[in-house]
């Protein structure tokens, strides 16, 4: 047995019931078989992989609160601090009922490379709370929240651990998180980014990740001789990335066609309305059913449906398995040419080995989101100057660093003879950073 699929198979025999980590794990093991396999003696004698696979520290706690009418509720939260052999944890903070100690694994896990990917000098981790914030007001919002930072300020830092939103954290959360951080503390730093503008947060962190996913994405279609112009796209999603990936599709030249939540999808074939969506999702919070209320060419769709539309581009910006194979079947067969993945591990397997099989443009989440991490460093990075720069050259530096992210994951899938899949062209790209700088730092 190699020594990849003896990891993988530890991995799932020591994390029982995770099964988006040992997803996750063996996607990336697998693809570096070919960068093992140049160096396996010594890998296999530093447990390379082992400590890889392996979280530096993970913590599990109690988060206890009390709502409007007095009643006391017990959540469990999480910090998952995989590596930091290149810098500081970075990673999301996740508020969703959905969260459970595999998820942060899965997502903390495929943070490492992401950051790598980036050229910034950022690790990886990843957090959050089975706590659900929909539903809830504001005062229970904060309640919930200055709780889970009374836990979490001792384990994390300006240089120790930085953590950002996610799923379920936004603006509001971020806030009454660091105000209890700074409470704790006695001290202001730049602790968690995603923060307000008036108190060291970055311009165009908001829009980062869905800008990304299509800077690079234009940059591959570039590539290929292909335009974003006149292009028809399906997007998943009606949160941070997929409204923002959808106004930065509209001024590149395409038509966003759907959009979608927890409960159903939006079909308008005269475009997404930008202003309608962040209107009803930013401002009202409601469901979809509302911008159909509004908008007579939009018709509403209860559950999935988003991938059965005529697209010439698919970006899944919802959450991890929304993309399974039947989607990729019919996506393939209504003529898609391009798929980019905004969420987190929104393909499953087969549909990714599906895409790749069949010469689909796929860019990975690893590499098509990471706009909103590198844009978090660049605010850790205003943070220390104790500066705030402009909107446009925080862009701009998110374009630069997008446009040079796909050529160095294109480069690493060329060099090992994969030309033109991103998955493995990510996973060694990010791969051999993290490496070299672990070897370089002793058996730790």
């Amino acid at each position: 047995m190699s020594y990849v699929n003896e990891v993988i198979d530890r991995v799932i025999q020591e994390n029982p019931n995770e099964p988006e980590f040992h997803q996750a794990v063996k996607e990336v093991l697998l693809s570096l078989e070919p960068v093992v396999a140049q160096n396996e003696a010594q890998f296999r004698r530093d447990a390379l992989l082992e400590r890889l696979v392996n979280p530096e520290r993970q913590l599990k706690f109690r988060v206890s609160w009390i709502d409007d009418n007095g009643q006391v509720h017990v959540n469990t939260g999480y910090r998952v601090q995989f590596n930091s052999a290149i810098g500081p944890y970075k990673g999301g903070l996740r508020l969703h009922p959905s969260v459970n100690l595999g998820i942060i694994k899965f997502l903390g896990f495929e943070q490492i490379f992401k950051n790598s990917l980036t050229g910034l000098p950022i690790g990886g981790g990843k957090g959050g709370s089975d706590f659900d914030p929909k539903g809830k007001s504001d005062r229970e919002i904060m309640a919930f929240c200055q709780s889970f930072m009374t836990e979490l300020f001792r384990h994390i830092g300006a240089d120790t651990d930085v953590p950002a939103g996610d799923i379920g954290t936004g603006a509001r959360e971020i806030g009454f998180m660091f105000g209890q951080y700074k409470r704790l503390r006695n001290q202001f730093e730049g602790v968690l980014t995603g923060k307000g503008l008036n108190f060291g947060g970055s311009l165009a962190r908001t829009e980062a990740t869905g800008y990304g996913l299509l800077y690079i994405l234009d940059e591959a279609l570039k590539c290929r001789g292909l335009s974003l112009t006149g292009k028809t796209i399906a997007v998943s999603g009606a949160g941070n990335v997929a409204i923002y990936a959808i106004e930065k599709a509209h001024q590149l030249g395409a038509k966003v066609v759907t959009c979608s939540d927890s409960t159903g999808w939006i079909y308008d074939e005269a475009g997404i309305d930008v202003a309608l969506l962040k209107e009803i999702k930013e401002v009202k919070r409601a469901r979809l059913t509302a911008y159909a209320d509004a908008r007579p060419s939009a018709v509403y769709h209860e559950g999935r449906g988003v991938w059965s539309t005529k697209c010439d581009i698919a970006l899944p910006c919802a959450t991890q398995n929304e993309l399974h194979l039947a989607d990729a079947e019919q996506l393939v067969k209504n003529g898609v040419i391009a798929v980019a993945e905004g969420a987190n591990m929104p393909s499953t397997e087969d549909a990714t080995n599906y895409l790749l099989e069949q010469k689909i443009l796929f860019l990975p989440a690893k590499a098509a989101n990471a706009g909103g991490v590198a844009t978090s460093a660049l605010e850790m990075s205003q943070n220390s100057e104790r500066l705030h720069w402009t909107f446009e050259k925080v862009d701009k530096k998110l374009q630069e660093i997008m446009v040079n992210l796909y050529h160095n994951i294109d480069d690493a899938a060329k060099k090992y003879g994969f030309e033109g899949n991103y998955v493995v062209g990510a996973n060694i790209a990010g791969f051999e950073k993290v490496a070299q700088a672990m070897n370089a730092q002793g058996i730790v």
